[in-house]
């Protein structure tokens, strides 16, 4: 698989907060590369970076093969971009948004390519239509269709996602999945749901406050085999002390709210069916990846937290 952005050690600084503190990750050529972290992880600063937006404290940005760091146009040409919401021309029509910003490129456009555009995006129905009757998940799409009328190579989606509606956000998921799988192109979207990068990326990053902690193919992080399973019942102490004489001994736990038992997904019906023979209520019994309950204690505390290899 061809390297297309190979980030090294990449820091930024803003006076004493360090916001990004030695990134380092990899983007194959036609990744759906998720960049998982909670808000204010760091995530926008570093494609803010990328994007030249922002000038990196130290580190590399390599883009197919070459330093872009004091280079503006090496990855800006090929890079097409939403970073937070789409900016459109509100009082015009999307044909003519898209219109004036390939004349903004310097891109010869035909109102077949811009029909073609508008159509892969899902608008063509509304391409007379003024951007400012959209609804946000339209804007999005808008958005999208602009960033690829230089017909990049890298498109980049921060939080695409947001503020949409359960339809924005499915057509927002299948919209990204047709960009990386009808016309090939690569993708990093970031996000702070990993539900929502499960069902897009092939390979993912998950920072935290600035640090790279994970990273690596979707399947293998998010693997059955490696699976989190909670437990409440009306006598958690009874229930842990059966497990403690099952197979599943030395991978259970108990919280001061559940039980957790490490262990494949596919266990889940026996250890179910183990605790109901003995005459032990369950209230809730959630298998959870391990990787999503480590992205959750990130999340919902502040402590420090020691690298995640897997």
């Amino acid at each position: 698989m061809n390297v297309m952005l190979q980030v090294n050690d990449l820091s930024k600084n803003f006076n004493d907060f360090q916001a990004v503190k030695n990134l380092s990750f990899t983007v194959n050529q036609g990744d759906v590369y998720g960049f998982l972290g909670q808000n204010g992880a760091g995530k926008s600063t570093t494609l803010r970076m990328l994007l030249k937006l922002i000038k990196p404290t130290s580190g590399e940005i390599i883009f197919s093969g070459t330093n872009i760091i004091g280079d503006d146009n090496a990855m800006l040409k090929q890079t097409g971009a939403i970073i937070e919401r789409p900016d459109v021309y509100k009082y015009l029509s999307a044909y003519d948004n898209l219109y004036i910003f390939a004349k903004m490129s310097g891109i010869k456009t035909t109102r077949k390519l811009i029909m073609d555009q508008l159509e892969m995006v899902g608008l063509a129905d509304r391409f007379d239509s003024k951007a400012k009757t959209y609804s946000q998940g339209m804007k999005q799409r808008l958005g999208i269709a602009i960033a690829l009328v230089h017909s990049p190579k890298l498109i980049i989606l921060d939080e695409p996602t947001n503020g949409l509606d359960p339809q924005g956000i499915a057509d927002m998921r299948n919209l990204i999945l047709r960009l990386s799988r009808e016309m090939g192109k690569t993708v990093i979207v970031s996000s702070h749901l990993l539900s929502e990068i499960e069902l897009v990326a092939n390979r993912m990053i998950i920072i935290h406050k600035g640090e790279k902690i994970v990273e690596g193919d979707v399947a293998t992080l998010l693997d059955p085999a490696d699976t989190v399973v909670e437990i409440n019942t009306t006598d958690n102490e009874t229930a842990f002390l059966q497990l403690q004489q099952t197979q599943w001994k030395e991978r259970t736990t108990k919280t001061t709210k559940n039980i957790r038992v490490r262990t494949n997904k596919n266990d889940v019906p026996q250890i179910i069916n183990m605790l109901s023979g003995v005459g032990i209520n369950l209230l809730a019994v959630q298998p959870r990846h391990s990787l999503e309950d480590y992205f959750l204690s990130l999340t919902n505390n502040d402590t420090h937290v020691e690298p995640f290899t897997n």
